[in-house]
């Protein structure tokens, strides 16, 4: 699951780096200051003890004579711990396999057989940190040497001194150092926070306005331009962004002057075709009429002529209707209709009955607010697309439903035979003088029809849309809102309707 657009945010990354870095610094120079704050008291007590150890048995063994009975041991072992009143040493005094504590029955516990073979094999002092019981402790061993004279070298003598000291106030000192590390870090956390959101906020501010801006600009304003302040690498961004709205504007510009001009001369050139084709029908009419009567080679010529400007009328026709689309001239003039009298009439009209098997409702239950004219243009587009392009029996069903919220729609589905569209022409299927076929270069149709029919679907504030049925050939539906409202057009991408093939005495839906 993917985490919430918020959460990913920039002002929450930067948060989140920023504490992070801190905990990071913080814990890190937090954990070198403790080690060596430790390493420096563990160290600087530690020489003490050594020192005032060495001082001790150094002063105290010059009293004694070797060799030692196991009462000078003892004696020996209680002077050592006695010499330093203001801590509490325990001594251990080993001499020729006997020993002697200052304490009586002191196992000695903390004392490493490490610890004791270093001693025995060194002529210098050695120690070891231990933990006995939970109790941190030092453990300090001493070898003896004696001088016979002093001019002779000292020698070992065999008898070894340890020493066992608490070290509960250098733990106590250490704790107070992690505790305030500890203490130290919520503060650097919270000022890392505070850091943050004022470095989101300065880095923010020029990218909300990058996001305005950009939305301006998808939404037409082209004249949108950014402040730049600064010179750094969002003052850069907002230059670029500035440079590029610019030269966008400057194009978007020329491009709908020339979209106007082509308009312009499609609406004057179908204008002016206008009356010169008027004269050529009425013409060709006549010459119809005659043509009977004329040689096999004229009548023929008489006849592609006939053809060619009907033809030729039906195209400046359309390319009119198209510029009226263009320069938003187009307008609905609605009436209250009966949909299944109307698209009969469509059909009727056009000599379609017995081509198009129409599954219609009964006249009058399904009546809207509708413009006559365009719906009769809507239909006669798709049932003349079918037949031209498709195969025969051509299907045509009405129907009304309820749509959430929107009232009633009516539902004009025409499926005809054919092969179907190949999928690479669905998307194109609607725009002008668009031919799935290259290579018809001379067609019956003006290649406007679909998109007319676009066009006034889409002044019904309804939808049309072109699929392949299951079963084959194409399916074409129109959806319009019988109460015309301003309702905003919804796109049927994804939706399909079931339309099963009519037979003869099939009832209607």
């Amino acid at each position: 699951m993917r985490a919430p657009s918020r959460l990913r945010g920039v002002r929450v990354r930067l948060v989140v780096a920023f504490a992070l870095v801190a905990a990071v610094a913080t814990l890190s120079t937090g954990a070198l200051t403790f080690r060596e704050a430790r390493t420096g008291v563990l160290q600087q007590s530690q020489d003490a003890v050594i020192r005032q150890f060495r001082d001790h048995v150094n002063t105290i063994v010059a009293d004694y004579r070797l060799p030692l009975s196991s009462a000078q041991l003892q004696a020996f072992a209680d002077d050592v711990a006695r010499s330093e009143p203001t801590q509490s040493w325990r001594i251990l005094a080993t001499y020729r396999g006997r020993s002697a504590t200052s304490t009586p029955k002191d196992p000695f516990a903390e004392l490493t057989p490490g610890l004791r073979a270093a001693v025995a094999g060194h002529s210098a002092a050695d120690f070891q940190r231990v933990t006995v019981h939970g109790r941190p402790a030092l453990v300090v061993g001493l070898p003896v040497t004696f001088r016979r004279s002093p001019e002779t070298v000292s020698e070992d003598s065999g008898l070894a001194v340890f020493l066992t000291i608490s070290q509960n106030t250098e733990q106590r000192s250490i704790d107070a150092l992690v505790t305030s590390v500890e203490r130290a870090t919520v503060p650097a956390l919270v000022l890392a926070v505070l850091l943050a959101l004022l470095a989101a906020r300065g880095v923010l501010r020029p990218v909300r306005a990058l996001r305005e801006a950009t939305r301006s600009i998808a939404e037409g304003h082209l004249d949108t331009r950014l402040a730049v302040d600064g010179s750094d690498e969002l003052a850069d961004l907002s230059h670029t962004f500035n440079e590029t709205a610019a030269a966008l504007e400057e194009s978007v510009a020329e491009l709908r002057r020339l979209e106007t001009r082509a308009r312009r001369f499609a609406a004057d050139v179908s204008h002016e075709l206008r009356t010169p084709l008027a004269a050529m029908s009425a013409v060709t009419d006549v010459l119809d009429e005659d043509a009977a009567h004329l040689d096999p080679d004229t009548a023929t010529a008489v006849r592609l002529i006939s053809q060619e400007t009907v033809k030729l009328a039906r195209l400046v026709d359309d390319l009119m209707e198209i510029s009226r689309f263009d320069a938003g001239a187009a307008q609905l003039h609605l009436d209250e209709i009966d949909l299944a009298e109307s698209i009969r009439s469509t059909l009727a009209s056009r000599a379609w009955l017995e081509t198009v098997y129409a599954q219609l409702p009964p006249p009058g239950t399904l009546r809207g607010r509708l413009d006559p004219r365009r719906l009769d243009v809507v239909v006669a587009n798709l049932v003349a697309n079918a037949l031209r392009h498709g195969a025969p029996p051509v299907h045509l069903r009405l129907y009304a439903y309820e749509r959430s919220g929107a009232g009633r729609w009516a539902v004009i589905e025409v499926l005809d035979s054919g092969p179907g569209i190949p999928a690479d022409v669905l998307p194109l299927i609607f725009d002008r003088f668009y031919k799935s076929d290259a290579a018809r270069t001379r067609t019956e149709g003006s290649g406007l029809g679909l998109a007319i029919t676009t066009e006034n679907v889409r002044l019904h504030h309804g939808t049309v849309h072109a699929a392949n049925h299951p079963q084959g050939g194409a399916l074409f539906t129109v959806e319009l809102p019988l109460s015309q409202e301003e309702l905003p057009p919804e796109s049927l991408d994804g939706h399909s309707f079931e339309f099963a093939r009519p037979t003869e005495g099939s009832p209607l839906p």
